[in-house]
C-alpha cells in the first residue's frame, strides 16, 4: 500500500484532489487507518484513476463520470471517445493556428500598405504540356484531392512533373471552387479517366514568387495584384499556383516552402 502523498507523487495527482475524489466516491482509499485516519492506496487503483482523468479530460462532469465507472465502461469504448476527442482538440488547434497566421498575414498586408513590390516582374511564359484534373471542390485547402486522383491515375508519367494548381473562378469563392490541379510535363501523354492533356499557350504573366508557407499566400497576392493595377494591366486568364519547393505530408504552415504565383495579364485600355 501506499501512502496518499506517495500515490500523489506517483499519479501526479494532488493530495488535495485525492481526498475530492473519496468524498465525491469516485475513488476511495484502499485503506484508512482507524487511529491516524490516514489514507493508503494501491497500484491496483491506477486504471480506474486513469479513467477518472481521461473521462474529466472529456468533459464529463463528476456525476457522470462515477455513474459510466460503475456501469463498466470498456477501455475499448474510453479508447473511441478518447480519440474522437483527440481529433476534435486537433482540429481546433489547426484551426486557431490558421487563424492566427492569417492575422500575421494581415498584419503585414496592414505594415506595407503603400509600398509598392519590387518582386513583381513580368515575363514570357513558353508553351508547356499539362496533366491535369479539374473539378469543383469545396474550398482551396481541397486542391490535394486532385494530386491525389492525378497521380493515382497517371502513375509514373506524372511523377518528377512540376506541380501546378490553376484557379478558374474570376473571384474569390468560400466554397465550390473550380480549381484544376496538373503537372507540367516534357510531352504530351495518353489521357485516362478525368485526367486531361493539353498544352498551355505561352503567355505574358505578372510573376512573384513567395517564399513561405500557404497560410501567408495572401501577402504574395496583395502584392501582384497592387502592382498590376499600379502598372495598368489587368488579368486576362485562370491565375497559376507553381509549387517548387514543398513537401509531404503538405502543412500549410511550412516557412520552407517556395511558390510562385503567375496571374496571366494583357494592357488595360
Amino acid at each position: 500500500m501506499l501512502k496518499i502523498g506517495d500515490f500523489s507523487s506517483l499519479t501526479q495527482v494532488s493530495v488535495k484532489t485525492l481526498r475530492y475524489y473519496d468524498e465525491s466516491r469516485l475513488l476511495h482509499p484502499i485503506h484508512v487507518d482507524a487511529s491516524t485516519g490516514y489514507r493508503y492506496y494501491s497500484a491496483t487503483q491506477l486504471p480506474r484513476l486513469h479513467r477518472i482523468l481521461a473521462l474529466k479530460d472529456l468533459g464529463f462532469s463528476l456525476d457522470s463520470i462515477r455513474a459510466l465507472l460503475n456501469d463498466g465502461i470498456t477501455p475499448d469504448q474510453l479508447r473511441g471517445m478518447l480519440k474522437l476527442r483527440q481529433t476534435e482538440q486537433r482540429e481546433r488547434v489547426q484551426a486557431e493556428l490558421d487563424r492566427l497566421a492569417r492575422l500575421d498575414a494581415r498584419l503585414t498586408l496592414i505594415e506595407q500598405e503603400g509600398i509598392m513590390s519590387n518582386d513583381v516582374l513580368i515575363k514570357e511564359t513558353a508553351p508547356q504540356w499539362m496533366a491535369s484534373v479539374r473539378a469543383t471542390i469545396p474550398n482551396y485547402q481541397s486542391i490535394g484531392s486532385l494530386y491525389g486522383e492525378l497521380y493515382g491515375t497517371l502513375g509514373p508519367a506524372a511523377f518528377g512533373g512540376l506541380p501546378v494548381a490553376l484557379w478558374h473562378d474570376a473571384e474569390y469563392k468560400e466554397h465550390d471552387v473550380d480549381a484544376e490541379g496538373g503537372v507540367y510535363l516534357k510531352s504530351a501523354v495518353p489521357e485516362k479517366g478525368r485526367v486531361k492533356v493539353r498544352e498551355l499557350p505561352a503567355e505574358t504573366v505578372a510573376s512573384i514568387v513567395h517564399n513561405g508557407a500557404y497560410n501567408r499566400l495572401s501577402e504574395a497576392y496583395d502584392a501582384v495584384h497592387r502592382w498590376i493595377e499600379a502598372s495598368n494591366y489587368r488579368i486576362a486568364g485562370p491565375i497559376r499556383e507553381l509549387y517548387l519547393k514543398n513537401s509531404q505530408p503538405v502543412r500549410p504552415d511550412d516557412e520552407s516552402y517556395v511558390t510562385e504565383i503567375q496571374v496571366p495579364v494583357t494592357r488595360a485600355s
